[in-house]
Parts: structure tokens; sequence; C-alpha cells
């Protein structure tokens, strides 16, 4: 698999991928005078409370993460508005930035605001990994509604049955791991993975709690019940008054579309994922779609940067330095033997405290 790591090889995929996105638009895209006019038509009151669903998303998710610190780390934790700073700022790098930069910024901007402990980024940059585990349990229960009422293209099958292998594997792996306060037997002999499943141990203090496991992952159901209904108002704004599974369709193609992000946004190949199967499910023009596209694509960015640039700003941080965050190759992982019995007995300690 090393071709993959060349730049050539990378730039090649991104100008097929692109190509074909072109292409598909063109043979079966609409008339793009059609497209402008889906926009003049916009009923902006719609648009404003699609903005506040994702605003109050937004607000769900820091709290489910919030949670999950709390039980991953030693007192004193962050307050909820560091959580929320944090967890804005990695929303907007993620939405700049190519490979997932925003969720080691928001552990920047964690660790520059907390007292100094040894092994916290390890600890934090592992509630990120707990965090996205409850994600993929609320995708999970998006794609088993969306089966339950509408049809899915073909196209997107495969993936979503790779979504809902991957979101019960990492459960099981964070869960089990968690219970027994040790990952060596996962980790050995995953090559590059094994750096994040280390990572990972250090932020799973929740799964061992089930109360604080509910609440993190009921919170971040809440946040995407809220992204549902964006996606629903959203439509509304756009003149398509279609039933809720048809939203619940829209934001499941949408994350299937960007999860291997090609190009800033995949804007494009987005829209294309949204129009043709609410063209052919609903009989929604496909003007009307790929309108509604973009409109759906530049609300949830409006949240995401907008948020992102005010909390930017309010931590002293630029976006130059957020171009130069380390990988996950070079976040430090305590390398000392002892150094994951020092993690349980933290975690021991804490559940003491806590109980």
């Amino acid at each position: 698999m090393k071709f993959l790591r060349s730049g050539w090889v990378r730039a090649a995929i991104v100008v097929l991928a692109a190509a074909g996105v072109v292409t598909l638009l063109w043979w079966r895209g609409p008339a793009w005078s059609g497209v402008a006019d889906a926009f003049t038509a916009v009923e902006w009151q719609w648009v404003a409370a699609a903005v506040g669903l994702n605003l109050l998303s937004v607000l769900m998710r820091a709290v489910a993460w919030r949670t999950v610190i709390v039980q991953a780390a030693p007192p004193p934790h962050p307050s909820f508005p560091l959580v929320f700073s944090a967890f804005s700022v990695g929303l907007f790098a993620n939405a700049v930035l190519p490979g997932r930069i925003g969720e080691l910024a928001r552990v920047a901007v964690l660790t520059r605001r907390m007292p100094h402990q040894q092994g916290m980024w390890a600890r934090l940059l592992g509630t990120v990994f707990a965090h996205r585990v409850f994600d993929l349990v609320a995708m999970i229960g998006l794609i088993g509604y969306v089966v339950a009422t509408t049809r899915i293209p073909e196209w997107a099958v495969t993936s979503l049955i790779a979504v809902v292998v991957a979101g019960v594997t990492l459960f099981t792996i964070a869960a089990v791991s968690a219970r027994h306060n040790r990952m060596a037997g996962v980790e050995e002999g995953l090559g590059a993975v094994r750096k994040v499943l280390r990572l990972a141990r250090y932020g799973l203090g929740v799964m061992r709690r089930p109360a604080a496991a509910a609440a993190a992952c009921l919170f971040q159901v809440l946040g995407w019940t809220c992204q549902l209904f964006a996606v629903y108002t959203t439509m509304r704004a756009f003149g398509i008054h279609e039933v809720l599974p048809a939203a619940g369709l829209v934001l499941v193609l949408m994350n299937v579309a960007t999860l291997f992000p090609l190009w800033p946004g995949n804007i494009g190949l987005v829209q294309a994922a949204i129009a043709l199967p609410l063209f052919q499910y609903y009989g929604v023009a496909k003007a009307n779609g790929i309108a509604f596209g973009f409109g759906l694509q530049a609300i949830e960015a409006s949240v995401g940067v907008g948020v992102g640039l005010i909390f930017l700003a309010r931590e002293g941080l630029s976006f130059a330095m957020l171009k130069v965050m380390p990988d996950m190759a070079q976040a430090e992982v305590p390398q000392r033997e002892g150094d994951d019995e020092e993690v349980a007995e933290a975690d021991a300690a804490h559940a003491r405290v806590s109980g």
C-alpha cells in the first residue's frame, strides 16, 4: 500500500474522482439556469431555523465530549465553555483543512488552558476516539431508521455496511478494552493503527461507567437528531416538501459522500449524491435537488466556520497555527511499560472519587 502514499498517486485519484463528478453532473445533471432560479425562491425563515438546529447539534455533541472527558481525566475538569470553544475550533479546522486536523486542534486548545499533567495529551486524544465511537452508534441508529422507512441507492449500500461493521467493531473493542484496562492484545501487530488504539486506551474511562456512557451516547443521538431536523428544515427552505425519512436519506448520503475527503467539502460529489436519489425516489426536480445540496452544505459550513472563527480568535490562535498541528503519527504516547499500570491506577482512583 506504499504507492498510495505517493503525492502523484493521490493527486491522480482526486483528478479522476473530480472528472467522474463533472461527467455525472453534465450527463445526468439539471439545466443550471434552474439551479439559479431555485435560490431565488428560498424561504429564509427556514434557513434561520436550520442554522439554529445545526448550532444546537454542535452544543449537544460538545456536551457529549465533555461527559467523556470528565470520566477519562482527573480533576480539575475543563468547564463546558472551554470544551465548546475547543470543539468549535476543531469543527473549523476540519472544514477548511484536510486530514481531520480538527481532532488534534481541539485537544491542543484544551491542553493550552488546562493545568499541566503528564499524559494529558494522550488522555484527551483518547477521549476524541471514544467520542467518535458514540458518533458511530448514533450513525448506526440513523441508518437503521432510513433502512426501515425509505429506499437506499445501491451505490451507497456497501459504504453503509462498512460503517455499521466498523461501528460495531470499534464499540466492542472500546467496551472490552475499557473493562480489562488494557489494549495490548488488540494493539499487537496492527502497524500504523497501533498508535491510534494505544492513544484510545487513555480516553476510554467513560466505557467503564454505564451511566456516563449512556449520557454521552444520548447527547450524541440528540446532536444527530438536531442535524436530521436541520436537513428537514433546509428542504422546506428550498420548497422540497417531503417526509422526514427523505431528510434521513439525505443526511446518510451526505455522510457517505464525505467519508473520504478528496477535496474541500467534496463539493459537487455531495450535490450529486443528494440530488439524484431525491429525483429517483421522490420526484424532486434535479435543479432543486442540486440547489438544495449547495444550500445544505453552506448552512452546515456557516455554523462550523462561523462559530469556529469566533473561538479561534478567542483562543488567540491563527489559521497558520492550525496548519502546523501535529498529525497522529507525531502525537505523544507514553512509552514506558509502567504507564499503562499508572493509568489504570489513576482511573481506579478517579472512579472512587466520582463514586
